[in-house]
């Protein structure tokens, strides 16, 4: 699986941003979809997902961002989008889109449950 994360940039704090994840893939659909981020001198953690149609395409945040983050996902063109509203000082970090066929609802949120990787897009949010 070949992904491609854009949509990172300079933001002031309350501002939204959107970042999209293209995915060269058949069968998109039964794809886990997540993204991470890595901020500076931090380890990389788990942002949201969004199940394929196996796991009725459920979505799962960390606490930090629900209510400000929304993830979706388009089949018909194997994109998923995170929409990142009410931007703070730490949500900035390099944000990277992941893919995992295999993962289970238990390991959702862990890095090491992905197998495929975009490149990172970085996010700055000013105050």
């Amino acid at each position: 699986v070949q992904l491609q994360a854009s949509g990172g940039g300079l933001v002031q704090a309350g501002d939204s941003l959107r970042l999209s994840c293209a995915a060269s893939v058949l069968n998109f659909r039964v794809y886990t979809m997540a993204w991470f981020r890595q901020a500076p001198g931090k380890e990389r953690e788990f942002v949201a997902a969004i199940r394929g149609g196996g796991g009725g395409y459920s979505m799962h945040y960390v606490d930090s961002v629900k209510g400000r983050f929304g993830i979706s996902r388009d089949n018909s063109k194997n994109t998923a989008t995170l929409q990142m509203n009410s931007l703070k000082d730490e949500d900035t970090a390099v944000y990277f889109c992941a893919a995992s066929r295999t993962v289970i609802l238990s390991a959702l949120r862990r890095d090491q449950s992905y197998t495929d990787w975009g490149q990172g897009t970085l996010v700055t949010v000013s105050s």
